[in-house]
C-alpha cells in the first residue's frame, strides 16, 4: 500500500506564496497520473491540477498562479502556489492513480492551507 505524505501548508496572506510536497513511500508504477485536490469547507472537494504522460491541466481558478511538477525519482510531486487569495483556503488532497485494469489510487492525509485577507 502505498503511502502520501503532503507537507508545506500553512496560514499565508493574500498574495503570498507556498509550496506543497507530496512524497510516496515507495515507487509508484509507471504510468501513473499525480494531482493535487481541494476541499475547502462546506464544499465538494475538487481537482487543482493533475500531471502525468507528459500532460498537466489545472483548474480554471488556479492557471497562470498554481503549477505542478513531478519528481520521479523521489516519487514526489509539488504544488508551486503563488498569488494566493482567500478562496484558495482549503485542505489540499494528493492524489495518485495508477492507470491500468486494476484501478489502483492513493490520497494523501490533507494539508491546510488558509489564505488570510
Amino acid at each position: 500500500q502505498v503511502q502520501l505524505v503532503e507537507s508545506g501548508g500553512g496560514l499565508v496572506q493574500t498574495g503570498g506564496s507556498l509550496r506543497l510536497s507530496c512524497a510516496a513511500s515507495e515507487r509508484i508504477p509507471s504510468g501513473n497520473v499525480m494531482g493535487w485536490y481541494r476541499q475547502a469547507l462546506g464544499k465538494q472537494r475538487e481537482l487543482v491540477a493533475v500531471t502525468g504522460g507528459g500532460a498537466t491541466n489545472y483548474a480554471d481558478s488556479v492557471k497562470g498562479r498554481f503549477t505542478i511538477a513531478r519528481d520521479n525519482a523521489k516519487n514526489t510531486v509539488y504544488l508551486q502556489m503563488n498569488s494566493l487569495k482567500p478562496e484558495d483556503t482549503a485542505v489540499y488532497y494528493c492524489h495518485v492513480k495508477v492507470i491500468g485494469p486494476l484501478g489502483l489510487q492513493f490520497w494523501g492525509q490533507g494539508t491546510q492551507v488558509t489564505v488570510s485577507s
